[in-house]
C-alpha cells in the first residue's frame, strides 16, 4: 500500500514533466465494421464497414501517450509527401502538449498501418511503408533538430520501429549528444543488434526480441534476468526493461539486480501500441523524478490499462490514479495469509536476508496505542509479521461480547497500515506455535509487560533472537473504549 502511495505521488509530477520522441512516426488507421457473411469469391470473411478512425502511430502514439499522461513532447520523425503525412501532421497540431519537427523525405512514403476491425477482433493489417535508411541530408536534419531541442527536455525517448529513420550512424550521433547533454535516454528496439543502442540508459525490448537479440530462452524469470545480464555487458547499456505479454515485466539493472513485476492487464482487447504507451510511461515517470524501479511500476500498470482499450489506445494519469488505488487494495488483501502461506513468505524474506519481527494481540478495535506499538515494531526490523487471534480466541480470553470486530475485519485493518507486512489469523490461546513455527528475530511486546511475562519470549532468546517492549501510548485502551460506547 505505501509503495502504491509512493506511485500516486509521482503523478503529480506529469504535468511538469518534458520529453523528447525521435523515431519512426506513423498513421495508424482503423477500419471498423462486421463481419456476418463469407466471400463467394474466396474463403474470407467480408467485412461491412461502419466507420472509420485515424490516430497518430509509433513514435507518434509515444508522443500522443506522453501528451496524455499530462506532460509535453517535442517529436522528432520523418514523414513522405503525401495525403498520409498531411493527415498526421494535422492529427499532431490538434494537441498543444505536442511540439512536431518532422523532416519531409518525398522519396518515401509515410509509414502507414491499416487495421481492419471486426467488432473488437483485428481480422487484417495492411502496411504502406519504407524501411530504406533515410536520405543523407534528411538524417542531417533529424540530427540537427534532436540537438537543438535537448535543452528544452527533460529525458529522451528513441522509438526504433526499424523504418529506416534510426539507422546506425544516427543512432550513435544522437545517443552522444544526449550524453553530452545529460538527459536520460530510453530506447524502444526493434533490431535484434543490441549493441547499437551502446550509451543509452534503459532499453525495452518485449520478450521475443530479447530471445531474438542473444539467442537465449526468455520464458522464465530467471532466463530473462541472465538475457538481460548479458545484454548490460555486451552492449553497454544500463539497464533492461523487458516486456513479457501474460508474464509482466523484468527490470535488470548493472550489477544484476532484477525486479520482476507480475502483469497488471485484467482483460486483453488489443495490444496495438502498447509498447508505445510503456516507453511514455517510463520516460514521463523518469522526468517526473521516479526512479528506475518506480518508473517501470508506472509503465506495467499502463501497459496493463492500454491492452484493454481497443485501438491504439492512451492512458491518461486517472486511470494510473484508479489503478494505483486497486493496487493498494490487492495489496492490502495479500498481506492477509493462512499459516502455512505465510511460512513460505517468511522463508522467502529470510533468504534475502532481511530481519522478520513479531507481534501479538487481538486488536479488537485499532487505536494510537496500537498503532505506536506497531510502528515501533517495524522500525526493529526489516518485516513485520502480526498474529491475531481468531474470533473463537478472543472469546476464550474475553468473554462472550468479544471481539467486537471479526476477525477478517481486524486483519483487514492492520494489514492496511504501513508499518505491517503480514497478517496471520491463530486459533490457539497462545501464539506459541505460530511462533516456533516462524522463528523470528524481533519479539514485540508492549511495556505494560515484564521481560519474564512476555509468552514465548524464552523461545525467542533462546535460538538468540530478541524480546523488545515497545513504550505504550498513554490514555489509549480497547476495553477502556468499549466502556464508554456502552456505559
Amino acid at each position: 500500500m505505501a509503495a502504491a502511495v509512493s506511485l500516486a505521488h509521482r503523478l503529480e509530477g506529469f504535468a511538469g514533466a518534458r520529453v523528447l520522441v525521435l523515431g519512426d512516426v506513423m498513421l495508424d488507421r482503423y477500419v471498423y465494421g462486421r463481419v456476418e457473411r463469407v466471400s463467394p469469391e474466396a474463403p474470407v470473411p467480408v467485412l461491412k464497414i461502419d466507420h472509420e478512425q485515424a490516430m497518430p502511430g509509433g513514435a507518434g502514439n509515444v508522443a500522443r501517450n506522453i501528451a496524455a499522461l499530462g506532460a509535453r513532447a517535442v517529436l522528432i520523425g520523418v514523414i513522405g509527401e503525401d495525403e498520409a503525412g498531411r493527415q498526421l501532421q494535422a492529427l499532431l497540431a490538434a494537441d498543444s502538449r505536442i511540439v512536431t519537427r518532422l523532416a519531409l523525405d518525398p522519396s518515401r512514403p509515410t509509414t502507414q498501418k491499416t487495421r481492419f476491425m471486426a467488432e473488437r477482433h483485428q481480422l487484417l493489417r495492411a502496411d504502406a511503408e519504407s524501411a530504406a535508411p533515410a536520405a543523407a541530408a534528411v538524417a542531417a536534419e533529424l540530427v540537427q533538430s534532436f540537438t537543438g531541442a535537448l535543452a528544452e527536455v527533460d529525458v529522451v525517448v528513441l522509438s526504433d520501429y526499424a523504418k529506416g529513420v534510426l539507422d546506425e550512424p544516427t543512432l550513435a550521433a544522437v545517443i552522444a549528444a544526449a550524453r553530452s547533454a545529460n538527459k536520460p535516454i530510453i530506447a524502444d528496439p526493434k533490431r535484434s543488434r543490441l549493441a547499437a543502442y551502446r550509451g543509452v540508459d534503459l532499453i525495452a525490448p518485449n520478450h521475443r526480441e530479447m530471445a531474438a537479440a542473444t539467442g537465449l530462452p526468455c520464458e522464465e524469470d530467471a532466463a530473462v534476468a541472465a538475457a538481460a545480464a548479458q545484454v548490460i555487458g555486451e552492449s553497454g547499456v544500463g539497464a533492461v526493461l523487458v516486456t513479457r505479454g501474460e508474464r509482466g515485466m523484468s527490470l535488470v539493472q548493472a550489477g544484476g539486480q532484477a525486479l520482476h513485476l507480475p502483469a497488471e492487464a485484467r482483460e486483453v482487447f488489443d495490444v496495438s501500441g502498447a509498447g508505445d504507451t510503456v516507453v511514455a510511461t517510463l520516460g514521463v515517470a523518469l522526468a517526473a523524478g521516479a526512479d528506475l524501479a518506480e518508473a517501470a511500476r508506472l509503465a506495467n500498470l499502463a501497459g496493463g490499462i492500454v491492452v484493454g482499450k481497443v485501438g491504439t489506445a492512451v492512458v491518461h494519469p486517472a486511470d494510473l490514479a484508479a489503478a494505483l488505488r486497486s493496487a493498494a487494495v490487492h495489496s492490502t488483501e495479500v498481506k492477509i495469509l493462512p499459516r502455512d502461506a505465510a511460512l513460505d513468505r517468511v522463508a522467502g524474506w529470510r533468504r534475502r536476508g532481511e530481519r522478520i519481527g513479531f507481534t501479538n494481540g487481538c486488536f479488537d478495535l485499532i487505536h494510537p496505542g496500537h498503532v505506536s506499538l506497531l510502528t515501533q515494531a517495524r522500525a526493529a526490523c526489516d518485516r513485520l509479521v502480526v498474529a491475531i487471534n481468531s474470533d473463537e480466541s478472543v472469546r476464550r480470553l474475553k468473554g462472550a461480547g468479544r471481539p467486537v470486530q471479526n476477525e477478517t475485519a481486524r486483519a483487514i485493518v492492520l494489514a492496511s497500515l504501513a508499518a505491517v507486512d503480514l497478517v496471520v489469523v491463530f486459533d490457539e490461546d497462545t501464539p506459541i506455535p505460530l511462533l516456533q513455527a516462524l522463528h523470528p528475530d524481533v519479539l514485540v511486546k508492549g511495556a505494560d509487560y515484564a521481560l519474564d511475562q512476555v509468552v514465548g519470549g524464552d523461545i525467542v532468546r533462546a535460538y538468540g533472537g530478541k524480546v523488545l517492549l515497545a513504550e505504550l501510548a498513554p490514555g489509549h485502551s480497547t476495553s477502556r473504549t468499549i466502556a464508554k460506547m456502552t456505559g
